[in-house]
């Protein structure tokens, strides 16, 4: 049988006598240490349900952000669709305006390099015909080292002209790579002169070009 506990003095004071029992004592310290342990693990299940609770919140946002992000390209993918014919239709038109830059490289004014060439003769002579021929594609990014346009122009005068001062004239004029006399005639009083001349690509206008640039 377990005995009372023995009394504890006290200075300046009646002294005090635990009678509780041992066992009682040791009782209330298990209940304690028992409460102490359920209360932790309560607080250990609130904190894991709380946690759980986040995830479910995070993971069900996420699933509805997913189900509008899929929505909305669902709905772009609609949309480009619908514009397929006008994406061909640019294509196409890109297409074309390639094939017609192509053909139309070597496109220039005949008019303005008869012009130039008539600029360079002297008095009484004029030009009266050309067979001249334009080069090809222009291949580098210098056009005046690349051939545009040759072949023969015919001049005429009604008086003898001295055709050494012409071919020099006429290779002082910007973008000629070669000149020379070819042939000279006279019929009826008046007098023909074909000249030979090879123009560089720097005559060429270069229009087409600049549409498929833009």
């Amino acid at each position: 049988m377990a005995t009372a506990n023995a009394a504890v003095p006290q200075w300046g004071g009646a002294p005090r006598v635990n009678l509780m029992p041992r066992a009682e004592t040791e009782r209330r310290e298990r209940s304690a240490l028992a409460r102490r342990w359920v209360g932790a693990l309560l607080a250990a299940l609130l904190l894991v349900g709380a946690a759980s609770a986040g995830a479910f919140y995070l993971q069900f946002s996420a699933a509805l952000r997913l189900a509008s992000e899929n929505a909305r390209t669902s709905a772009l993918l609609t949309d480009l669709a619908a514009l397929a014919d006008v994406r061909q239709a640019l294509d196409l038109g890109t297409e074309l305006r390639g094939y017609r830059a192509d053909a139309m490289a070597n496109d220039l004014s005949w008019s303005g390099l008869l012009q130039t060439v008539q600029s360079a003769l002297p008095p009484g002579v004029s030009t009266s015909g050309f067979n001249l021929t334009p080069g090809g594609i222009p291949q580098g990014d210098d056009p005046t080292v690349e051939v545009g346009v040759s072949g023969t122009v015919t001049l005429t005068s009604a008086t003898p002209a001295e055709i050494v001062p012409i071919i020099r004239a006429l290779r002082a004029l910007p973008g000629v790579l070669e000149a020379d006399g070819w042939q000279v005639m006279e019929e009826q009083g008046a007098y023909s002169y074909e000249m030979r001349i090879t123009v560089d690509q720097s005559i060429y206008s270069g229009a087409y070009a600049e549409e498929v640039d833009e």
